[in-house]
């Protein structure tokens, strides 16, 4: 393997348009850099904004296309991540507002269950994925960022892209608008 530093046959001020990540101000070091400053409103809102007004509440009282919502179930519905960690990131959210997953009934907790896997079922069709990342972080102190309404994250990922691409390169591809990715996913979802 070829050490990057020290320089290689297809050097960055070789290849016609490409800049080498270390000419750019700051620190020079070997990351590329993906810019995605629509996470900034997310970043500079801080903790307090997202208990200000519970976007999980606030999300079904909007047209679908406004709350991001691909689907709408009895107890649970389901509508793509404001902040996504990949193209596709879906969230899975009680109507009721509750903080826990043992604070729901047995009929949300199905309901989540099936829309989890309806979703994992579409994301596949409509994203070709290799894998899915399912979880939920409960409480501030596990990571959630809306910690007072349970959720539950279904992250679609792909072994020739996305897989560990931000862990190992520090650079995180969304090719998709939230739009467009809301319109495959909702037209995609099962009547």
């Amino acid at each position: 393997m070829t050490d990057p530093s020290a320089g290689s046959e297809t050097a960055p001020d070789a290849v016609p348009g490409l800049v080498d990540a270390a000419a750019f101000a700051s620190v020079p070091d070997a990351f590329q850099r993906l810019w995605t400053p629509h996470r900034m409103a997310y970043i500079n809102a801080g903790a307090d904004a997202m208990r200000a007004a519970c976007p999980f509440c606030a999300a079904p009282e909007k047209s679908d296309a406004d709350g991001l919502i691909v689907h709408r179930g009895r107890t649970a519905y389901v509508l793509l991540n404001l902040f996504p960690y990949n193209s596709g990131h879906l969230l899975i959210c009680p109507y009721r507002h509750i903080a826990t997953y043992d604070q729901a009934t047995a009929e949300e907790v199905a309901e989540i269950g099936e829309l989890t896997q309806v979703g994992m079922r579409v994301l596949r069709d409509v994203s070709r994925c290799d894998g899915f990342n399912i979880g939920m972080n409960q409480g501030a102190v596990a990571g959630a960022g809306v910690d007072e309404h349970l959720h539950q994250h279904v992250v679609p990922r792909w072994a020739s892209d996305a897989n560990f691409f931000p862990i190992i390169a520090r650079t995180k591809a969304l090719p998709q608008l939230l739009g467009e990715v809301r319109e495959a996913v909702a037209g995609a979802w099962p009547a």
